[in-house]
């Protein structure tokens, strides 16, 4: 049977090489800084090509290296066009074309999971996948319902039937190991940009998502929440064992696709919606839906958001954190004192730690102003200017930042709430942004 461990000496080889061919660009690029070409150039070009490598790299495994990926796609829009290019271009073959599991191996699990007679649960069973993930593959079925129509065919309907892959969770935490050691690598392609805190978080929900079980209790809480709802479409499960999960079929148009080629009504509205779930989910759900990257959202022909995949959530019984929305509205207002006190008092300014207020709400400021007007339009450059802003040393900002902390409450909060503003920035997506905060957030009193 062809699996993930069969294939973990090539695999951990391909990661390996990543460095050796990024000292190598370096040591190019230090050469021509010698011969006097200009050091922008040469960083522009040992960047495309880094760029180039790791992703072409990334997009032939599954396992941890994919779900790298994936985690890291949502900030491709901060990247300098001339890379996010190649970045793109890599990314959607890491979502489309990671090689199936063969279909005896498919039904191996199939058998495992949900019993030897597991055919009879199916009306028909499509053993080529529709999808690949980083710890699964999800084929297309109809599921067999009780009873008969009038010709004497069962009732039935389309169903998403997950599959994991053998050996996924050892493939995981062996390609996580590995993509630590790989920090600089990814400093090259955007300065700034550390990866260890994303890599730290991803191993440690790796149980949980391995745990499909698990992940249809959260759906079934989603798809409770959001029973007819007008705006967002949670499917049903159908059955789950923990490593065979099946969901009702979702038709729509993959949001990959209307970042790529949508209309600028639909990529608006699209970005209305991810922004809506993403503030919505706690106060109703219980649970903020930690994943969002492109792959796992449709538009659906009705007009609402599809929602395909919840192995990773985190769980908010009481909902987002007041805090949160107080001080915004404070750094609207321009209270300086008082948003200090409140960073303070959550643990993002140590205690005895002397800051200057205004320069406090210079730094935030910025980062507020999507929702510092009714309506607001991500997008490219703006979180490029944003990053730029945030991430080089030179700049006050980046000074600043450094004498602030992240409290590990607020640590994946933050993570989701950023690749969600990734997307959005994709989609280039104008909403009212602040209404919807103003509905959902608490403590985000509307600004006059």
């Amino acid at each position: 049977m062809t699996d993930i461990p069969r294939r973990a000496v090539s695999r951990t080889a391909k990661l390996a090489a990543l460095p050796l061919g990024f000292a190598g660009r370096t040591v190019l690029g230090m050469g021509k800084r010698v011969t006097g070409l200009a050091s922008d150039v040469i960083s522009a070009e040992i960047q495309q090509r880094t760029a180039e490598q790791l992703f072409s790299v990334l997009g032939q495994l599954k396992g941890g290296a994919m779900k790298f990926g994936q985690a890291l796609s949502v900030f491709e829009a901060a990247l300098p066009e001339e890379i996010a290019a190649p970045y793109r271009q890599a990314l959607t073959k890491l979502q489309e074309a990671a090689p199936p599991l063969p279909a005896a191996s498919v039904h191996k699990v199939l058998a495992e999971q949900l019993g030897p007679d597991w055919r009879d649960l199916f009306v028909e069973f499509n053993d080529v996948p529709a999808a690949a993930a980083s710890i699964g593959q999800v084929h297309r079925a109809r599921w067999r319902e009780p009873g008969y129509d009038e010709s004497g065919a069962p009732h039935s309907r389309d169903v998403a039937v997950k599959i994991q892959y053998p050996g996924a969770g050892d493939a995981l935490l062996a390609d996580l190991k590995q993509l630590s050691r790989l920090g600089g690598m990814f400093r090259a392609i955007q300065p700034g940009l550390d990866v260890k805190p994303l890599l730290a978080e991803l191993r440690e929900r790796i149980t949980e998502e391995l745990d499909y079980e698990l992940e249809a209790e959260s759906q079934r809480t989603f798809a409770a929440a959001y029973a007819d709802d007008p705006e967002i479409f949670i499917p049903e499960v159908v059955n789950a064992s923990p490593r065979v999960l099946v969901t009702e079929w979702v038709t729509g148009t993959p949001l990959a696709d209307i970042i790529r080629e949508g209309t600028e009504e639909e990529r608006d509205e699209a970005g209305r919606l991810m922004a809506t779930l993403h503030l919505s989910a706690p106060q109703r759900a219980g649970l903020l839906h930690a994943d969002p990257h492109p792959g796992n959202f449709r538009l659906l022909p009705d007009g609402r958001l599809g929602v395909i995949d919840f192995g990773a959530v985190a769980r908010m019984p009481e909902g987002t954190p007041e805090p949160i929305g107080r001080i915004a509205a404070m750094a609207l207002r321009g209270d300086a004192d008082e948003v200090v006190a409140g960073l303070r008092s959550e643990g993002f300014i140590g205690s005895a730690e002397e800051i200057d207020a205004e320069g406090v709400l210079d730094f935030i400021r910025p980062m507020l102003e999507p929702i510092a007007a009714d309506g607001f339009r991500f997008t490219r450059a703006w979180l490029r200017a944003e990053a730029g802003r945030l991430a080089s040393p030179r700049s006050p900002t980046y000074q600043l930042s450094k004498r602030l902390n992240l409290p590990p409450s607020y640590l994946l909060i933050h993570r989701v709430t950023l690749g969600s503003i990734g997307v959005l920035c994709q989609l280039e997506a104008k909403a009212p942004y602040r209404s919807i905060l103003e509905r959902w957030l608490p403590g985000f009193a509307p600004v006059a």
